[in-house]
């Protein structure tokens, strides 16, 4: 049932997105920026780990993972450090995708010229 879950809560992410999409002038990154912020102000109230554990990873893999991650990492370590926990927490849940994103980017790069 888990499985079902997953596929239906990205399935409504993605269904926003597109209804969004469709019915507004916002871009593509309008929209990601929004989903990022509403996964950031989830995580705030502290309704996205509820989502997590409800859905599973069909939580952590849409866009508004990303703003969750961004947030719960810096109040986990502004609880430790302090103030300037805030910055250093930011990036330490999501380091690895930002590295990879970058990584394959250059990659694709030399392999892909963009058309003009």
């Amino acid at each position: 049932m888990i499985y079902l879950y997953s596929f239906l809560f990205a399935g409504l992410i993605c269904l926003i997105g597109q209804v969004i999409l469709d019915n507004t002038k916002l871009t593509p990154g309008h929209i990601t920026s929004m989903f990022v912020v509403a996964g950031s102000f989830l995580d705030i109230f502290s309704v996205y780990d509820k989502i997590v554990q409800f859905v599973g990873a069909g939580a952590l893999v849409p866009i508004t993972s990303f703003g969750h991650l961004l947030t719960h990492g810096a109040m986990m370590k502004a609880n430790d450090v302090g103030f300037i926990g805030i910055a250093m927490g930011m990036f330490d849940f999501t380091a690895s995708g930002i590295t990879s994103a970058i990584f394959f980017a250059f990659i694709f790069s030399l392999f892909f010229k963009p058309k003009d």
